[in-house]
Formats: structure tokens, sequence, C-alpha cells
């Protein structure tokens, strides 16, 4: 079966407020824009929540998993409503989220039950004691979760699997505007991706061609956005890799692929191809004609940051390594972790089944794309089905084990200029410092390899540590 995920495009959609945005609106806004509601059918593969178990389940994030006034409800909330579960909202904001778990947890008062998976829950998290594994509610051989196991299996500590993954999807996509395509005369990002021919020559001839079409006094860029984890990961390598077995993470700073990756970043930073101010969305990336691609996830390029009735832009993944065959996605993961202390084991299982099968079931997957749809009507078929291909199985989903070792290491908010060791490793050869001086690979790797061995070797300590207390 493929994992095909909505919900990552109806998660972008319900964010997405009247005024521009996420978080922009109130109820006192002029006014709040309805979508068309889908019907969403009941299922009986997944069993209601027993009457003598809590059905209430605390989430915190940063995002209610409950409709906004005027938005539809997701597939998943529709079922887990219909098997007698409720979803009550604890909002926390970015910058203090994991602080805040940490103090719930310390405290034992209002606990939340589901923390969404991000980077830093492994290793680091889970090694501090801030989840519990999943495989009382989560049976990785039965039909519904099979097709995660061996995803699964790449979170594992002690014997116990501390992620269940709802589904995976594409990190960011390439969005363009086809008019400024065809005015410069290049082919087509869209129909080179069809035929196969959609690499990183490609993208670069057309950069620099745009680029070089300049006339006097106009500055133009080919990208802008955040594409360079991305780029260097359809090389199917990591800066760190972890060996399951041994429970030990390493080192891939030395690997030739990934340095080849980096001298590409280098090159088109060099030649002026990036645009590295913030810009947003699509919408301001785009609108000036100036910036032949955008780079982001969805969020970026849906419902008011997304293109308007009249706009025939398209999107396509990120550019694929003419030197392998293989199909790479950096990707972005679904799921929920079961904070420790939580004993809703019951409702937890069933919001969990919910997920799953909204994001895998063919009927589910049809009521989310018409549900994406609506919201989204210049969006065309074609594009959404470029998400679903890049985030299907024909591509094999790169995660990288550096963005959740330690603050220093994976976390932007631990580091005083805003970015984590693992982020610089993987962008900074395509970027300038203050001083206007853009890092070689060589330069980078070598001003950073040390602090990656030290912080590798104190998680591997503190995983020691942590497998002791369980016993072993």
């Amino acid at each position: 079966m493929k994992f095909r995920k909505i919900a990552a495009l109806t998660a972008a959609l319900m964010c997405v407020c009247s005024a521009a945005g996420c978080g922009g609106s109130s109820k006192n806004d002029s006014a709040v824009t309805t979508v068309k509601k889908v019907a969403v059918d009941d299922t009986d593969l997944i069993e209601d929540i027993p009457e003598d178990a809590d059905h209430e389940i605390l989430w915190m994030g940063t995002y209610d998993l409950n409709p906004k006034e005027g938005q539809d409800k997701s597939v998943e909330m529709t079922l887990f409503n219909n098997k007698g579960g409720k979803v009550k909202y604890s909002q926390v904001i970015d910058s203090e989220k994991f602080d805040k778990l940490a103090a719930a947890i310390m405290s034992k008062k209002d606990v939340p039950d589901i923390f969404k998976y991000e980077w830093l829950a492994f290793p680091c998290q889970v090694v501090k004691d801030m989840y519990q594994p999943v495989d009382s509610i989560v049976d990785f051989d039965s039909d519904l979760w099979k097709d995660t196991k061996d995803s699964a299996d790449q979170f594992v500590l002690n014997g116990e699997h501390y992620v269940a993954p709802i589904s995976f999807s594409v990190g960011t996509l390439m969005m363009y505007d086809y008019s400024v395509i065809e005015n410069e005369g290049l082919d087509d990002p869209y129909e080179l991706y069809q035929n196969g021919e959609w690499n990183w020559d490609t993208w670069y001839d057309m950069m620099n061609t745009f680029c070089s079409n300049a006339t006097d006094g106009q500055t133009r860029y080919g990208i802008n956005g955040w594409f360079q984890t991305q780029l260097i990961q359809q090389t199917g390598k990591t800066m760190i890799n972890y060996d399951k077995e041994t429970n030990t993470f390493v080192s891939n700073l030395s690997d030739p692929d990934i340095e080849r990756a980096e001298n590409l970043l280098y090159d088109i930073g060099k030649k002026g191809f990036v645009d590295t101010d913030w810009k947003g969305n699509a919408n301001n990336a785009l609108k000036d004609g100036n910036t032949l691609f955008y780079c982001m996830g969805t969020w970026a390029m849906t419902g008011n940051n997304g293109p308007k009735e009249g706009d025939d832009w398209r999107v396509v993944p990120i550019p694929s390594d003419p030197n392998t065959d293989e199909k790479y996605m950096t990707s972005d993961m679904l799921a929920y972790m079961w904070v420790k202390g939580s004993t809703k084991s019951e409702a937890v299982k069933t919001w969990y089944e919910c997920c799953r099968i909204a994001n895998t079931d063919a009927t589910y997957r049809e009521n989310g794309k018409e549900k994406f749809l609506n919201a989204n009507p210049a969006w065309t078929e074609d594009m959404y089905q470029v998400f679903l291909d890049a985030s299907s199985t024909e591509y094999k989903q790169v995660f990288d084990y550096g963005y959740g070792i330690s603050g220093t290491l994976s976390d932007d908010n631990s580091n005083e200029d805003g970015n984590s060791i693992t982020r610089k490793l993987y962008e900074f050869t395509n970027k300038t410092d203050d001083s206007g001086h853009q890092y070689t690979w060589s330069e980078l790797r070598e001003t950073y390899s040390a602090t990656v061995d030290t912080e590798l070797k104190a998680i591997n300590e503190a995983i020691k540590t942590y497998i002791s207390k369980q016993g072993n």
C-alpha cells in the first residue's frame, strides 16, 4: 500500500485563517471564510472507545486539531468523534513548547496525552524520559500498521518503539509561475519531471539562463526559500547515521556524495542564483516575476499564501541527483508521541488508528483531496498529484538523526544565532555570514566536526544510561 499523505495538505489548509496567514484572525474580523463541507462515512475497522475508559485526550501543540469557525473538520477528527473521542487543546508557542511539555511531565499536572513528533523527540527527548513506548497500543504486525514497521524500527531503543508513523509526506515542493517559464522560453519543469528529466543539471541550467537574461537594472534570482537540506538528501545520504543494533549514532560528514551536493550549493550561492531573504510565502516570492522558483512546505503555498484565480502556477519536487537512479525525498513524518505520564491508552490508541486509516484508506484519501481542492481552487489536480506522488513509497524517505541529538546539534532555539549546527551543515555553504563570507564545505566541516563528535559521544553515553535504567 502506498502512503499518500492527505493530512499535511489538509493541516496546511486548516492553518489558513480568513486573514492572511495563520493565527492572525479572530471572531471579530470582518468575515469568516467558509468552505464546502465534505461528508465522511464512519468505519467499522476501528472499535469505539470503551465506555469505562477516558474519552478525552489532551493535545499540547501550536495549533488546534479541532476545526476553526468556517473550516471543515479533518477526516481523522470526524472518525475520532464518531468513536466517542474528543480532543482538548493546550496551546503553546513554538519557542516554549518543549519547556512547557517538560514542566507538565515533571509536575505531573495537566500532562498532555499526545505531542506532535518533531526531530528532537528521538533520541534526545526519549532518553530524557519524556515519552513512553507505543508497543502496548500499536500492533505493527496488523494490517493497519504493518507498512510502517520498517520506519518505526528506526525509532527503537532497548527493543521498544517510540514512534508510530501515521504517514509520510514530502517536506517541500518547488512552486513556479508558468507564465514566466513560457515568456523566457524555458522548458516546463513539470514536463521535465513527468519525463524523468528533472534533476540538478536541468534545474541549474534553467536558473542560469533566467538570471543571465536579466535586463539592465533588473535583479533576478533562480530560487528563494528552504531547499538546501532537501537537495543534499537527494543523494540518499545524511550527516548523522544510526546503528540501531548497537544504539549508536555516528558522523557521516566525510561522505563524498554530501561533499558533491555541498559544492553545488556553494556554486549557486556564489553565482547569485539564491535570494536568501525571507519572503514568508509563495505570493511574496513570485509576485514580481524576478524569482524563478519558490521552495517551501505546502503551508506557504496554500490558502492565502498560494495561487489565486487566474494564476497558472505549478509545482515540482526537489530536482533529483543525476548520479543516482534511486528516488529520494526528505520526509515529513506525521506522528504523535505518547507522553510519559499519560494513562489514556484506549483513547490514544483510537486516535492513532483514526489518523492512520484517514491517511491510508482510499475513500478517506479521496475525502481529504476533495476537502483540500475545495479550499484551494487555484490548485489543479496535477499539482495535488505531484504532492501525492512525491510522498509515496516510490520514494525512499530520508531522515537525518542530526536534528534529534541535542540542543546544540539539533535545536535552532538553543543556539544564540538561531541556527543549530545540523542546519548550518546543510545550509551555510549556500549563504554568507555577517562579514559577507561564504563557507566552502571543507571550511564548514572543519569548523563543526569536533562539536558534532562531542555531541554524538554525549548522546551515545546517555542512551547507555537510559537503557541501563530500563533494567538491561
